[in-house]
């Protein structure tokens, strides 16, 4: 090998320890203040304000768990964030939320609507809903134990007369699912005592959300019986989830997208309905109650449907029992029983 490949060799070695010494030098400087950044983090230097646990749209009723006090830097506090000194969490409950506030974000005294203020029940309805006051016994109303914010299933109890012996059928059935329960009696809030603790406490009426539709059905189920509450699960139904899919009610969002999915299930969580209707009858609790409607008494003896008698062709009423048909010839009508032979 002649001197200038050796050169060029040793050359070339040279350079390539340099690039590498260089190259391990940058690394080890740029990573250092990145490892020292994380773990070195500056406190919030401000004032704890009221910031949202969730996202709460409009029309939500407030609870202990939709709000927290949270550090909030001083330069970008406002003059109309709650603060922490000067606040009262728990005049806070139950008010409802007039502008959408995103989670993790300061609430504002304009975005909540307290009770007692003008338009507060209007604040809490939803877009298109309407709010309906329904008087409910103790019993009816779960012993007290539905609040604001609550869904229920309404059910509706009546007594349905019939013919034949007079005994009436008696059955009960859940005509709407799903109701956002907005105030009992003239409270949009719960109740909490000394303790802290939410009181429960009987009511004579309540309020409920619906839609303009379901409303007028409230309306005319309240002359037909009497209503019952029936308190509903927090936990969400999947058999629910999946009817409400396969009819059309809510529309799957394509891909996999966490947010889409989450819409769909508070879509789901805050639809009333009166699909679904499914009823009792008196003999599904009792052998000795009825389970039809009672047939109507039949046709007397010597009467027609419309209760008149049925002469025969020589002029004297005859003895019919049942449905008939009349026909006439020229002057004389004949009565024919239905399914039998003139």
């Amino acid at each position: 090998m002649d001197s200038r490949k050796i050169v060029l060799l040793v050359g070339a070695l040279i350079v390539a320890a340099v690039t590498a010494f260089f190259a391990r030098t940058l690394i080890a400087g740029s990573s250092a203040p990145m490892a020292g950044a994380v773990v070195m983090q500056a406190p919030i230097d401000g004032p704890e304000v009221l910031v949202a646990t969730r996202a709460l749209p409009i029309g939500t009723i407030l609870d202990a768990t939709a709000l927290k006090f949270q550090p909030w830097p001083k330069e970008l506090v406002d003059n109309a964030y709650y603060l922490k000194d000067k606040t009262d969490l728990q005049s806070l409950l139950g008010t409802v939320v007039r502008s959408e506030v995103t989670a993790g974000q300061p609430v504002t005294q304009g975005a909540l609507v307290k009770p007692g203020d003008r338009g507060f029940l209007a604040a809490a309805l939803g877009p298109g809903m309407r709010a309906v006051t329904v008087p409910v016994s103790a019993q009816a109303a779960v012993a007290g134990f539905v609040f604001p914010g609550d869904r229920i299933d309404l059910m509706l109890t009546q007594t349905v007369p019939g013919g034949g012996d007079g005994e009436p059928l008696k059955v009960s059935e859940t005509i709407m699912r799903n109701i956002r329960v907005l105030a009992t009696d003239q409270r949009t809030d719960n109740l909490v005592g000394e303790d802290g603790k939410t009181q429960v406490r009987t009511f004579s009426n309540v309020t409920v959300e619906a839609t303009p539709k379901m409303a007028e059905q409230i309306a005319v189920a309240q002359t037909l019986g009497s209503l019952s509450l029936s308190l509903r699960s927090i936990a969400d139904n999947s058999q629910e989830l999946e009817e409400a899919i396969a009819s059309g009610a809510v529309k799957v969002p394509n891909g996999n997208d966490p947010k889409a999915e989450k819409a769909m299930m508070l879509q789901l969580a805050s639809q009333p309905s009166t699909a679904k209707s499914s009823f009792q009858t008196g003999a599904d609790v009792s052998r000795y109650q009825r389970s039809t409607v009672p047939g109507k008494p039949a046709v007397a003896a010597g009467q027609g449907m419309s209760g008149m008698p049925i002469p025969a062709a020589g002029g004297a009423p005859v003895v019919i029992q049942g449905p008939v048909v009349r026909v006439a010839r020229g002057t004389t009508v004949t009565a024919v029983p239905v399914g039998g032979k003139n």
